[in-house]
């Protein structure tokens, strides 16, 4: 056969000739030519011809693959000596055979150098230049685009190209610009609208749906959806399905855990190594097939340093790129083999790249005779983390063994953040030199975690350090020792800067607690004294407002009383606040005090008068039902004065109910009328522009410094007296100064008692002077309707009594001498303490519980003590009297009072008084009202007396007892029985006289002779009235119902009779209080009517099983009681009478 030679030029060439000899060779066999050809030499030839012309084929292949080709740099020219071309020119007629196959084999065994495996460090040698003729491709390229420019004339540089190249200067044409017509733009949409659900569809869905056209199906089920053409609701099925159904194949459980097949990888982590003896030819042979790793950029073997230009990065970008576990990625990790599958090299056999050297391959396959392997590794687990075996190293001593085998793998696993590690290692040296750990065992893993956390953050803390610590458990031991932080080589200077620290930590911390007490203290006396000082300022704008309110009360009273006369006969506007301006320990301890303010509803009464026009400020909100009650009940006034029940009119504009809009604002705060009305400025503006030009004065409750703020506010007088004068003539210690200085009837009492001591020594000296008196009453000077009162019958505990009695009888008339007393007195003195602590009790259990409760209030605020009437039978009454401005005062109202709950306090009041003869009682209200004028008291206030007949003279005495210096709830009362009735109080007489009809007058007629006298009517009537009625049954009845339950059982007004029952509604919302008035023409029928009204009225909201909360039974006891003694007194007159005659 035909040698081939190793010229590329003549490959072609000897592959045409050796296939053509083969296919002449085939046609002679195919033609039976070939009889006298010996086959089997035959078949050697061709077979040794294949087999050269593969080897040549291979060599050439070879050659033309491993050809490497370089890049200039981008500082050369293309005409630079140094620079090494890219293409290589063959000469082939200048030079000879031989000589041309020289160089050809000189360049291929310097390629196959720069092929062969290159020292760590090392660099590529420098080429040789080769010197090239003819222009470059790139030159080309640039004059045959230069001449198209010249060529074409329209091209953009061809005036530039001419003058560049031929010197030719072309003139400037102007180029014509044509005035394009651009189009306008088509207003509107380029689409035909979509068909949408008709709007006879949409309003009624009963109507059948339109078709459904070919061009609306197309748009899809969702377009058709969206524009109503197929209902929300209607069901949809599509055919075909879009969802198959399929069966789920199950695996075997051991199918599902067997390990996946192993994947071909190219890398070396898939290389095994062969123990099994094997030829020297064939080691070599497979050593070839290794793949070559190329060599690091700079190599110490080099013969020069070069950057990396862009000849050798294109190089580089065209080989495959061999990556260290530490530069992978996650999704670019190579299967891992077994770990049994390939030994792990020493790390001084690793130059950072590779994980096994060329060098180490051959030698280990010359000494020991191994041959390589490669076998596909088994796969990895998704998450790609290649950390399946951790890096340890041992930290010694405070200092790390760099030079093991452990450390050095991990330092180079981790070379790309070997920066940031370093420091990590720092902190943990210094954490075992302070604590002297003699050794600790590092996972490398977590360090390299650690140190990313940390690289640009704070330093780490000691439990981080310690979470890379393998045995974590051994070291923590060791570090909590006390004192192991002092144990290191600088363990005395530790120690000692501690100590000094400690103890400066020590010093400086009290001396900084001290300084901070002290910046407290002085912190607190700031504020103190800046909290007095804008205290007391603000004290002194009050006081200083007060007494500016002072001064215009005490102007405007100055002038009110002067032009009383003629505002009294004038039209005129009263504002009623019925306000308890009491204290606030008191207001505090009233339940439902709003609703106690409201029981003087009946001062609405006041409109009687036609000059009058009436603003009730009322504590509470009134239901609309309410509302409706009073305007009917005052609408009845020209039906009460013709007697025709037809005669109704409107009222509604005589008066205004007006509640306070701070109410909403002060919920649970039991403040006083004024001081809510003072709070709402939208109610003072309000009553402002009602009374705006017209006379008006104000008529308060108890009075109260507020009363002034709201006066002020409005611009009108009130009639009532100074707050601080009522306040002290109001308490049972100033009342009795008045009585005593109007020398009226007193109970033996002493007051003004403010200690233990005197409360002895007076009671004991009361005691001794009034031997017949058994009760002595204690009263606080500050409560009101019997709240503050206590008893004891100190006579029946005496155990000197019995003697004192005869002391009394021996000495006669003398005893009421001082000496012929002493001796009893000090032996009641001695007893009187113990007397009172043990059998001394108080009326309101609730208020207060035990005498030492009382006593202690008692002592705080000053009390009375006063006797109670040595008689069985007692009678309070009660006169309310006015103090005009003008210095006038008369008797509004007189009557007897009722007692319900306890015998000290009144529940309600029968009217006029028949108890006391009218003129014993007008003299001692004279005397009174007298007193009270002299110390500057105007308005309205009433007078309690009791009267008892005294058991020695068998006379009848009265005694003055309690002064009131406000609106009382029975003045109001009477206010409306005087309404209902258009009945007027005789106050000499003390008789409520009601006038006669006019229909009455009429009709009687002059007596003919020989008749008997018709009788006059009796035109007096008797009320009893109280605003005390509790029933909490009274609930869970509406007023309508309870208005329909009354006319059932005949409880009523009569118009023309002047007589019968009117209610007060106090009670809104809960509606368990409420106030009634009985009219009659005797006080026997009127007690008889009130007691029968309340019984059934229990009777009616009350089951055997629900009786409630309520004072009805207390009270019919008290007015049964009242009603058998003046039927007794009664038949006494009639009984001497019939005597006498």
């Amino acid at each position: 056969m035909t040698e081939i030679e190793t010229r590329p030029e003549e490959v072609g060439q000897i592959l045409l000739k050796v296939q053509d000899d083969i296919r002449q060779l085939r046609d002679r066999i195919n033609h039976g030519d070939g009889g006298s050809i010996n086959i089997k030499d035959l078949e050697s030839a061709l077979a040794k011809t294949e087999e050269g012309l593969q080897m040549k084929t291979e060599q050439v292949i070879n050659h033309y693959n491993n050809k490497v080709q370089t890049l200039p740099t981008a500082l050369s020219t293309r005409f630079d000596p140094g620079m090494v071309a890219m293409e290589q020119t063959w000469d082939l007629k200048t030079k000879a055979k031989s000589e041309m196959k020289r160089v050809q084999d000189q360049q291929y065994l310097a390629r196959e150098k720069l092929r062969q495996p290159q020292p760590p460090g090392s660099l590529l040698p420098k080429r040789q230049q080769v010197q090239v003729s003819g222009p470059s491709p790139g030159q080309q390229t640039k004059h045959m685009l230069t001449l198209r420019a010249v060529l074409n004339p329209m091209h953009g540089q061809n005036r530039q190209s001419l003058n560049d190249n031929f010197g030719i200067q072309l003139p400037l044409i102007p180029q014509r610009v044509e005035n394009k017509n651009i189009p306008r733009p088509i207003i509107g949409t380029t689409v035909e609208p979509l068909a949408v659900l008709p709007r006879a569809n949409r309003v009624d869905p009963q109507i059948a749906p339109p078709p459904i056209s070919e061009d609306d199906a197309r748009k899809g089920i969702l377009s058709l959806l969206e524009r109503g053409l197929i209902p929300p609701a209607a069901e949809l099925t599509l055919d075909p399905s879009p969802v198959r159904h399929k069966t789920a194949p199950l695996h075997d459980p051991h199918v599902k855990t067997k390990a996946p097949q192993p994947e071909m990888s190219h890398s070396l982590a898939g290389v095994k190594l062969d123990i099994t003896p094997t030829k020297k030819a064939e080691i070599d042979d497979n050593v070839t097939r290794i793949p070559i790793v190329p060599p690091h950029p700079l190599s110490a073997h080099s013969t020069e340093t070069r950057t990396p230009s862009a000849k050798t990065r294109a190089t580089s970008a065209s080989m495959p790129q061999i990556k260290t576990p530490a530069t992978l990625k996650t999704f670019d990790l190579p299967l891992q083999p077994m770990p049994t599958t390939l030994p792990s090299p020493s790390p001084d056999q690793s130059d950072g790249h590779s994980p096994i050297n060329n060098a180490a391959i051959r030698s280990a396959s010359s000494k020991r005779g191994y041959r390589f392997l490669f076998s596909p590794p088994p796969t990895t687990p998704a998450s790609g983390d290649i950390k399946h075996l951790t890096h340890r190293f041992a930290i010694q001593n405070g200092k790390i063994r760099d030079t093991s085998a452990e450390f050095l793998s991990f330092k180079q696993h981790y070379c790309l953040t070997w920066g940031s590690i370093v420091s990590m290692i720092k902190h943990l040296e210094k954490m075992t030199q302070e604590f002297s750990v003699p050794i600790a065992f590092i996972n490398g893993d977590k360090l390299a975690d650690l140190s990313l956390e940390f690289e640009l953050e704070k330093a780490p803390s000691l439990d981080d350090l310690l979470a890379v610590i393998v045995n974590r458990e051994d070291v923590e031991v060791i570090m909590n020792r006390p004192g192991r932080r002092y144990k290191g080589p600088n363990g005395k200077n530790v120690a000692a800067t501690r100590i000094q620290s400690s103890w400066r930590m020590f010093r400086d911390r009290s001396e900084y607690l001290e300084y901070r007490k002290k910046k407290w203290a002085a912190g607190v006396i700031a504020i103190s004294w800046i909290m007095n000082i804008k205290m007391s300022q603000v004290k002194q704008k009050l006081k200083q407002s007060r007494e500016d309110q002072l001064e215009a009360f005490r102007r405007r009273a100055k002038k009110f009383a002067m032009s009383w006369d003629r505002i009294k006969q004038s039209k005129r506007v009263i504002i009623h606040v019925s306000s308890l301006g009491l204290s606030q320990n008191i207001r505090d301890t009233i339940h439902e005090f709003g609703i106690r303010q409201n029981t003087q509803m009946a001062r609405l009464c006041d409109i009687r008068d036609p000059n009058v026009d009436v603003i009730f400020i009322s504590p509470v909100p009134l239901s609309e039902e309410t509302l409706q009650y009073y305007s009917k009940l005052l609408g009845l006034k020209a039906a009460i004065d013709s007697g025709n029940v037809e005669d109704q009119c409107v009222m509604s504009e005589r008066y205004r109910i007006i509640t306070p809009d701070a109410i909403k604002s002060f919920p649970t705060h039991r403040m006083c009328l004024s001081t809510l009305l003072k709070y709402s400025p939208r109610t003072i503006k309000r009553i402002k522009n009602l009374i705006k030009g017209r006379e008006a004065y104000m008529v308060s409750g108890v009075p109260h410094s507020d009363d002034l703020a709201v006066a002020d506010e409005l611009d009108v007088p009130i009639l009532s007296p100074e707050p601080e004068v009522a306040h002290l003539y109001s308490t049972k210690s100033g009342c009795k100064r008045i009585f005593a200085s109007a020398n009226v009837d007193l109970p033996p009492s002493e007051y003004d008692v403010y200690s233990l001591g005197q409360l002895h020594e007076c009671l004991a000296q009361l005691v001794t002077e009034n031997l017949m008196v058994k009760r002595w009453l204690f009263k606080l000077d500050d409560e009101f309707d019997g709240r503050g009162i206590a008893y004891c019958d100190v006579t029946e505990h005496l155990q000197c009594y019995p003697w004192a009695l005869k002391e009394s009888r021996r000495y006669g008339e003398k005893w009421n001498k001082k000496w012929a007393q002493e001796a009893a007195y000090i032996k009641i003195h001695a007893e009187i303490a113990d007397v009172l602590h043990a059998n001394a009790k108080p009326v309101q259990t609730s208020i207060y519980g035990t005498w030492d409760t009382f006593l202690e209030a008692f002592l705080s605020q000053g009390g009375v003590i006063e006797a109670c009437p040595p008689s069985e039978s007692i009678t309070t009454l009660t006169v309310d009297m006015m103090i005009e401005p003008n210095g006038k005062y008369n008797i509004v109202s007189c009557g007897d009072q009722i007692h319900a709950e306890t015998p000290f306090s009144c529940w309600g009041v029968s009217v006029p008084q028949s108890s006391v003869e009218p003129d014993v009682l007008n003299v001692a209200c004279k005397k009174i009202a007298e007193a009270c004028k002299t110390r500057g008291i105007l308005g309205y206030f009433s007078v309690d007396f009791v009267t008892f007949i005294d058991p020695k003279t068998m006379d009848q005495r009265l005694w003055a007892l309690d002064l009131s210096l406000h609106y009382s709830d029975s003045l109001a009362m009477f206010q409306l029985m005087s309404y209902v009735s258009n009945g007027v109080l005789d106050p000499v007489k003390h008789v409520l006289n009601v006038p006669m009809n006019k229909q009455e007058k009429r009709q009687r007629r002059r007596r003919l002779a020989g008749q008997e006298e018709e009788q006059e009517p009796n035109t007096s009537r008797f009320g009893v009235m109280s605003t005390r009625l509790l029933h909490t049954n009274l609930a869970v009845v509406h007023y309508s119902v309870f208005f329909q339950m009354c006319r059932a059982h005949g409880i009523g007004y009569d118009i023309k009779e002047k007589q019968g029952t009117v209610f007060t509604l106090i009670d809104s919302f809960n509606r368990e209080r409420l106030g009634m008035l009985t009219i009659g023409d005797n006080l026997q029928g009127a007690l008889a009517t009130f007691a029968r009204n309340m019984s059934v009225i229990h009777q009616e909201i009350s089951a055997p099983n629900m009786q409630g909360e309520t004072n009805f039974k207390s009270a019919i006891e008290d007015v049964e009681g009242i009603l058998g003694t003046t039927i007794e007194n009664a038949d006494e007159p009639e009984e001497e009478t019939n005597e006498q005659s």
